[in-house]
């Protein structure tokens, strides 16, 4: 088959389309025969050499795909080849053929495209896991979302109204504040003009945040902290804003909040499959009912992966940016 291989770390052009060996999957694995994949920050930072996937692992970029079963390995059963599905992955998406661990599989939704349906796992596994089951928002709570026209954020403005919450974002500029509203959001902050913790203690009337999506890191620490409500929860699972930040416990303690930080990745096999369960169960119902819709920016060609690198980089997109396959 064919992937897309990093020989050497660097910019988007250090992304090569190389022939190498088809995966051969495992007990308790399926063959998926990949129809698209999506951009993900975690694939800019492999590229960079600074993220590399866990040992064992596929060396190929590419946290997510859709496709169709080709093979079952030994010891599979409620799969059949030919079943379309989506799926989470430690890396390997960017390739014609991927194996899967069957518990990081997903049913492509009901109302869905294939193509499409590749813009879903690795958005609806974070935010469910990280919101709901981490942070527990619960209906009449306001949740604050940095970066609310990514990936990420298109996925966590929707899910969290649906459950009855109120959704506040940052977001830089008008055009991706309108998108933002247009998906629900009810309290849109321009970051680059506007101080969110102030923004936010006024359309809450001083209350704040109950719970917090951070993808920034120790650059929003202090402030995070600060837009936190009483017994707010806040939810690091980025570091765009850096590593290292200082933490005002005394802030922390009078707010009876906590501060939570994850990565999915690096997860066991056995806490994924739980979270693709708890999607499958909750997020899955929402997509097919068309309360909840994937966001897509843009397709571009597998073999253009360098040009969907570059506008990932730049912010240049709302939503997701999905590669499809040569034979999709």
């Amino acid at each position: 088959m064919h992937a897309i291989t990093i020989p050497e770390p660097g910019g988007p052009e250090a992304l090569v389309w190389a022939e190498v060996p088809d995966p051969v999957p495992a007990e308790g694995e399926v063959l998926v025969e990949v129809v698209a994949s999506a951009v993900n920050r975690a694939d800019l930072l492999q590229r960079q050499g600074f993220y590399d996937p866990p040992p064992g692992s596929s060396p190929y970029p590419g946290l997510e795909c859709a496709g169709r079963i080709v093979a079952l390995g030994p010891g599979v059963s409620g799969w059949a080849v030919g079943d379309e599905v989506c799926a989470l992955l430690v890396g390997g998406g960017y390739a014609e053929k991927v194996a899967v661990p069957v518990g990081q599989l997903l049913p492509r939704p009901e109302g869905v495209d294939l193509v499409t349906a590749a813009a879903l796992p690795e958005v609806a596994c974070t935010v469910w896991s990280n919101v709901f089951m981490l942070a527990h928002l619960r209906p009449g709570e306001t949740l604050l979302v940095h970066g609310g026209a990514s990936g990420i954020g298109t996925m966590a403005i929707q899910l969290a109204k649906a459950v009855g919450a109120r959704v506040a974002v940052t977001a830089g500029g008008p055009e991706k504040l309108a998108r933002c509203a247009e998906l629900g959001a009810d309290i849109l902050i321009d970051y680059r003009e506007q101080d969110f913790v102030e923004e936010l203690h006024k359309a809450t009337d001083g209350a704040g945040a109950d719970v917090i999506l951070d993808i920034v890191g120790a650059k929003y620490l202090d402030r995070n902290i600060k837009a936190l409500a009483v017994n707010g929860r806040l939810v690091v699972i980025g570091l765009q804003g850096g590593v290292k930040g200082e933490l005002n416990l005394a802030a922390l303690m009078a707010k009876r909040a906590a501060v939570l930080a994850t990565t999915l990745r690096a997860r066991p096999p056995a806490e994924k499959a739980a979270v693709v369960a708890a999607v499958r169960e909750h997020v899955w119902p929402l997509v097919a009912a068309g309360t909840v819709t994937p966001v897509v920016d843009r397709t571009v060609p597998l073999t253009d992966v360098a040009e969907a690198h570059r506008v990932v980089e730049a912010s240049g997109h709302v939503g997701k940016v999905l590669l499809v396959a040569p034979k999709a």
